[in-house]
């Protein structure tokens, strides 16, 4: 299966504990850093993706392979 690409402003959503979560992509990570306080390990084979969630505005990070296009 190829790899899912992502671009900034693509619609996406991806499970959460409480159903399906939607956001808007940001930015591609690859390298390591930190989200709300949590270590992404991001790099350019493993890239993942930071994204604004449209239900509470906080931004996530999150695997290509969990997310998937939504229109809008």
């Amino acid at each position: 299966m190829a790899e899912k690409e992502f671009r900034e402003g693509d619609h996406v959503s991806w499970a959460s504990h409480s159903g399906r979560a939607h956001g808007v992509v940001k930015e591609k990570l690859v390298d390591r850093t930190h989200v709300r306080g949590h270590t992404v390990n991001a790099s350019p084979e493993h890239p993942q993706y930071r994204i604004r969630n449209d239900d509470s505005g906080r931004d996530v990070a999150h695997r290509p392979e969990v997310l998937r296009h939504e229109p809008g």
